[in-house]
């Protein structure tokens, strides 16, 4: 009866700590350099001498007077929003090749 109640702890502890790393999401990527331009749904910041545009929404959270000229910092994850599989060279060489016929 003793081990139980350490055991379960232990166990309920392991749960919430693993649902935990999974509720953590994507990995996160960061850009550092002058704001080009502001909309609603982009912010564009000058990287070296690339400009990187990253989307924006009434979610993203801005901390201070963000405009054009400001160095600003943005914190910015990468998800897919649509992919597409390509059939294999292998696939296409034996699709075109003709049935053989009884």
């Amino acid at each position: 009866m003793k081990m139980k109640l350490p055991l379960s702890l232990l166990a309920a502890a392991s749960l919430a700590l693993s649902s935990a790393a999974f509720a953590a999401g994507a990995k996160t990527y960061q850009v550092t350099g002058p704001v080009l331009e502001v909309t609603d749904s982009m912010i564009a910041v000058k990287k070296g001498t690339d400009r990187w545009e990253i989307n924006r929404d009434a979610n993203t959270k801005v901390t201070g007077d963000l405009k054009v000229g400001e160095k600003v910092t943005i914190t910015y994850t990468m998800s897919a929003t649509d992919v597409e599989v390509k059939a294999s060279k292998g696939a296409k060489k034996e699709a075109a090749k003709p049935a053989p016929t009884p």
